[in-house]
């Protein structure tokens, strides 16, 4: 059995088949899949990234200065937004602009948006790839030595990294954390785009020196051609967002390190107090990591929400027809274009599909109206800086809640009264390097939304 909504429209107990249609249609929609299963992947690839982080950190403090308040750890904080919090809960007219209604009481924003280096959840598994990619170039050219800064300054490491090249496909984010870091280290780099992904974030990249190649085709076009490129260079390293478990294990840290925050907020976790945890969703990489490190820390007392746009559904439509990589959003009819431009992904991850994708307790559809008014109010309420993208699990939030039944039916322990009492986190995605110009004109499109 599974449960899905629209605002104003209750639709528990509908078939896979139904939920697709409604995919089909652009509709906002929530899925709680029944079947759990727990992934057959070695946690310890969270304990191998972890170390690898630590052992980085020092060049990572020299290379990037804005990471030296953390000694060149990758962290963000865990806070809540009290003044946005009172504008959606007291506006009546929020019901028009988004998604659901009032949102939950204890709701918390997990700030990605500000991490260091490239301001995104795909920070930590980009940056994690490219220093797991040069560590095994340089140990086996025979040059590591015990200390990172020794090492990666040396002028032999500067020299070989110089004749290796990083490639990956990218809709923007993902692309700026590879690119930023590897042309740090002196890694030659090559990002395939498509010709619609943001304007400055191709020029950012061009800035440090990396090559942007742009596809008219979409994401998925994007990676085959890097794949391709790659598969053609016996010096390229290929970054495949679909597949990498060095991405996935960078990305999984972050639930580990999350486990850490909430204790020091002395926030009680447990199965009366659960952790309902929602996630913007591309490509469902970093979403699926961080839900693996979550499981891993909360086992049943964390639950994982994916949360995609309503023109690129990938992840959700995969698990729905149980074809995960096996299928495109194309095949329903949808064109996979939206303004979340980092989740705009038409084909999903087989990594994540198909080896924990029994670990997901549920997937929202949001559409980019509502991304686009969330946006707003964030800033107008907090000065948040966010790309639209990075909004979504603060509409999807009241979402869930509104979808849940009283007796657990849609999935074992997930209850209406298990959401009253839980601890809420939306995790925030891109935003604080955003151009002022293009912030702007993502404020001036949500007021003439609203004044429609």
């Amino acid at each position: 059995m599974s449960t899905s909504m629209n605002a104003g429209m209750d639709t528990s107990g509908a078939t896979r088949e139904a939920l697709t249609a409604r995919l089909a249609r652009t509709q906002p929609t929530v899925w709680f899949p029944a079947e759990t299963a727990p992934s057959d992947l070695d946690p310890q690839i969270i304990d191998v990234a972890e170390a690898r982080f630590r052992w980085f950190a020092p060049l990572l403090e020299q290379l990037f200065p804005e990471t030296g308040r953390t000694g060149g750890v990758l962290e963000s904080p865990v806070e809540k937004f009290p003044a946005l919090h009172c504008a959606l809960t007291e506006d009546v007219a929020l019901t028009e602009d988004v998604e659901g209604a009032a949102i939950p009481p204890n709701l918390w924003v997990k700030r990605d948006d500000l991490l260091p280096i490239s301001g995104s959840v795909k920070s930590r598994g980009g940056i994690h790839e490219v220093l797991a990619a040069a560590e095994r170039i340089v140990s086996e050219a025979g040059l590591m030595g015990q200390d990172a800064v020794e090492t990666f300054r040396s002028e032999p490491v500067a020299q070989l990294l110089g004749t290796h090249r990083i490639v990956v496909g990218s809709t923007g984010n993902l692309g700026l954390s590879i690119g930023l870091t590897a042309r740090a280290l002196g890694l030659a780099v090559t990002v395939h785009m498509s010709t619609d992904a943001k304007a400055w974030k191709k020029q950012r990249l061009r800035e440090v020196g990396a090559d942007v190649v742009e596809h008219a085709g979409n994401f998925t076009a994007a990676m085959a051609e890097g794949r391709q490129q790659a598969e053609a260079d016996p010096q390229a390293h290929f970054v495949d967002d679909e597949r990498s478990l060095d991405l996935f294990a960078g990305y999984a840290v972050a639930g580990r390190r999350l486990a850490g925050q909430l204790q020091a907020l002395s926030m009680p976790l447990s199965a009366e107090h659960p952790l309902f945890v929602y996630l913007p969703c591309g490509v469902g990489g970093a979403p699926g990591g961080v839900t693996f490190g979550l499981k891993q820390e909360f086992g049943e007392a964390v639950r994982c929400f994916f949360v995609e746009p309503t023109h690129a559904p990938s992840v959700m439509l995969g698990r729905l027809t149980g074809r995960d990589e096996g299928i495109a959003v194309d095949e329903i009819g949808l064109d996979g274009r939206t303004l979340a431009d980092g989740l705009a992904v038409p084909r999903p991850s087989e990594l994540v599909g198909r080896h924990m994708g029994g670990l997901i307790d549920g997937f929202v559809t949001v559409s980019d109206e509502s991304l686009v008014g969330m946006t707003a109010r964030a800033h107008h309420a907090e000065g948040a800086r966010l790309e639209p993208s990075a909004c979504a699990g603060l509409v999807a939030a009241s979402m869930v809640g509104q979808a849940l039944d009283d007796d657990g039916a849609s999935r074992p322990g997930l209850t209406r009264d298990a959401y009253d009492r839980a601890t809420h986190i939306a995790w925030l995605t891109g935003g604080s390097m955003v151009p002022d110009a293009e912030h702007h004109a993502i404020i001036r499109n949500a007021c003439g939304i609203r004044a429609l």
